[in-house]
Order: structure tokens, then C-alpha cells, then sequence
């Protein structure tokens, strides 16, 4: 099946959905440092990515989409969205720092029978309510573009009027659902909440909801109290963390939930040697390297080794935060190398990151987690497999 995805970034939402059977004609991103890793990993040979079309690298405002019209089976990407006030008569869609007017051209342009579009959970908060109605009616209705300079409450409006109509006959239309994902639920070790659109075309007879969650928080503790994981992990005794609250939850726990385990740090970083320990060994793994200047303060404590990590962060001004590190049961801390982050996002081991280490962190901060974006491809791919094909 034929795929493009916009605001590529590193590649985690592009990696995920070409494992779910996807093939991209056209992988699109404006920076440099992001396409020159992508352009790294297709010369060297990583899968999926060996395989996509070299980057586009550029503004997406400044790509035609209409040739690939009848061609796509699914659109894809995380269209930058940065906060603004929704009173006073903005025209959000011509805010330059808002790239949703974009995708929903994409759509529009390109028809596609399928699309996958996330964001930061922030757009979920109240205060963007009425902007994320705006983004969903826009989804399902993509021909109707705003007009010239149409504010963006009067499209709005119009949207909301043609919604409400139940005209038959009435274009290009969108089923659309959008859901807050945690990563942690479908088997990624970082508790990183993401929201998930996903849009089916109207002509197709098929009916989706988002997949089922297959790891859980309760699982993992049972694990920890009644299982076998310290064993498994060979872990000492006096490094056998768990906190109080935790602690008290699991001991609740009357049997073995069916569900698996949240997948840990520890979990995660199995087979990296330490690179502030172990320097030399650490160094057979690519973009492994030892980053000093970590340090703990109020609200930036590390990712505890026997939990899911935090959400990693792309920083202020290239700086990461706490997020960003690890935090040992001894309670030292040091930040998270590339590769570690990159485990963090499921990201193969062969994957290569390019730029200086608070650049790949931003990639990393900004990424989809791999095996998020598998799961949710893998049910459109098998929907858009089963589903009658329009005549």
C-alpha cells in the first residue's frame, strides 16, 4: 500500500507504518539535521528505510500534492502546532507556525484512503477545545477550504453549518477519530502520552477503533512483588527500588493480571554497557557516548531504571531537562545517551542519528515512539486490506 508522510522528523512514525506494510512515495521534512539522518540510514542500508524515496527537504507549503491523487492509500505526520489564543478573529490557518492547514491539504489534494496524523497531548487541553474541533471538522470535511481571508472562527462556522446539514452528495468526506495514546500501554518502556487522529474515507464500508491496550502498570508490578523480574534482571537486593505507593498497589493485587507488563528503562537498555562505567565497551554501539552535566533539582529527577521512563523531551534551546535522565537506585544521575534514547523510542539499534548530541536529542524528543506507530498501523493496514474496495 502507497503512503506519504509529512513532517517526517527523524522517522519513528515513518518506520512504524512501513513495518505495518506501508510503502511511502514521498517522505517530506524541512529540517537538516532530520533529513540527514534519514538520508544516512537509507545509504547504509537500515530497514524500512533503505527503501524510502530521498527526502524532500523543505517547506511543505511549497509541495503540490495533486500528483499523487488516486495514488495513496494513507497520508501521515505530525504537523507542528504551536499554541495561540483562540479569541480575537485570528486566521489560524494562515499562522505560519501552524502546519494543520497543511495537512488537511494533503488530504484534500491527494484523496488518500486513509490517514494517521498525532500531536502533543496539550492539544487536548480545554483551552484548545474549539481549535480541535476546528482540526477535526477540517479533517472530515477537507474540501471546504477557507476563502480567502476567512477567519479562522467564520470557517469554523461554515464547517460546523455544512455538518450539520446531512447534505447527501456532499464531497470528500472523513470518518475521523482521535484518541490520547500512552505509549506505555502498547509496549513502549516511556510513559508518553500522544493524540492520535485517524480518518477513513467515507465511501469505504468499514468500521475501526483504536487498538486494544496490551501492557499495563499493574501487570509490571506484579511482576516486581510476586514475579520474577529482579531475577530475571539479575538485580542485587539492595537495588530492588520500588516506591512506596507502588509498592502498596501491588500488594492489592488478588491475581495475575492478563495483561503484560509495562516495559522499564531497565528493561529497555538490556545489553548497553554503562558508557560513564564502561567507556570502551560502549563504544561498538553507535551514538553511545558518555554525556556529562546531568544533576537532579526539584521536578527533574530522572527516569527510574525499574519503571517506564519519562517522556523524553527535546528541551529548551537544545538543553534537555531531567526527562532526559537516568536515575540509578544509588539516586546518582547521568543524562541518557542517543542510542538509550533511541531504545527509549524503539528505534532499531542500526538506526543512526546525525548532528551534535543536543540536536539528536531533539530528534528523539520530537519522535513517535517506533512500536506506537506500528500499532496503530498495523489495524489500518489490516482494515484497509479487509474493506470493500469502492467501484
Amino acid at each position: 500500500m502507497n503512503a506519504i508522510e509529512l513532517f517526517a522528523g527523524a522517522g519513528g512514525l515513518g518506520i512504524g507504518v512501513s513495518r505495518a506494510g506501508f510503502s511511502p512515495l514521498s517522505v517530506i521534512e524541512w529540517d537538516k539535521w532530520c533529513c540527514d539522518t534519514i538520508r544516512e540510514n537509507r545509504r547504509t542500508g537500515v530497514a524500512p528505510v533503505a527503501t524510502w524515496p530521498d527526502p524532500i527537504e523543505g517547506d511543505v507549503r511549497d509541495v503540490d500534492f495533486r500528483p499523487y491523487a488516486g495514488q495513496l492509500d494513507l497520508v501521515t505526520g505530525g504537523p507542528p502546532c504551536q499554541p495561540f489564543s483562540v479569541g480575537g478573529r485570528h486566521r489560524a490557518h494562515a499562522d505560519e507556525r501552524d502546519m494543520w492547514p497543511e495537512a488537511v491539504r494533503a488530504v484534500r489534494e491527494t484523496q488518500p484512503r486513509a490517514f494517521v496524523f498525532e500531536n502533543v497531548r496539550g492539544l487536548t487541553r480545554a483551552s484548545f477545545a474549539t481549535y480541535l474541533s476546528y482540526i477535526v471538522l477540517q479533517l472530515t470535511h477537507p474540501e471546504l477550504a477557507p476563502e480567502g481571508e476567512e477567519s479562522w472562527e467564520d470557517h469554523l462556522q461554515r464547517l460546523e453549518r455544512h455538518h450539520t446539514s446531512r447534505r447527501l452528495g456532499g464531497g470528500l468526506e472523513y470518518k475521523v477519530v482521535y484518541r490520547v495514546l500512552n505509549a506505555a500501554n502498547h509496549g513502549v518502556p516511556q510513559r508518553r502520552e500522544r493524540v492520535v487522529f485517524v480518518g477513513f474515507r467515507g465511501d469505504l464500508d468499514l468500521e475501526w477503533s483504536f487498538p486494544v491496550e496490551t501492557h499495563s502498570l499493574d501487570a509490571l508490578l506484579w511482576e516486581q512483588i510476586k514475579g520474577d523480574y529482579w531475577d530475571r534482571h539479575e538485580v542485587p537486593r539492595h537495588e530492588r527500588v520500588l516506591s512506596d505507593r507502588w509498592r502498596a498497589r501491588a500488594l492489592k493485587l488478588d491475581e495475575r493480571p492478563l495483561s503484560q507488563p509495562w516495559r522499564t528503562t531497565r528493561d529497555a537498555l538490556m545489553g548497553l554497557p554503562d558508557p560513564e562505567r564502561f567507556s570502551d565497551e560502549a563504544k561498538a554501539f553507535a551514538n553511545h557516548r558518555f554525556q556529562p552535566g546531568a544533576r537532579s533539582y526539584p521536578g527533574h529527577t530522572g527516569s527510574p531504571l525499574d519503571e517506564p521512563a519519562k517522556t523524553l523531551k527535546a528541551g529548551v534551546h537544545g538543553v534537555p531537562g531531567g526527562e532526559n535522565m537516568l536515575l540509578r537506585a544509588d539516586g546518582s544521575v547521568r543524562y541518557f545517551t542517543v542510542r538509550e534514547s533511541a531504545r527509549l523510542q524503539t528505534f532499531p539499534d542500526d538506526f543512526r542519528f546525525h548532528g551534535s548530541w543536543s540536536e539528536t536529542m531533539r530528534q528523539l524528543g520530537n519522535a513517535v515512539p517506533v512500536r506506537l506507530a506500528k500499532v496503530v498501523a498495523d489495524s489500518v493496514h489490516h482494515h484497509l486490506t479487509n474493506t470493500r474496495v469502492p467501484a
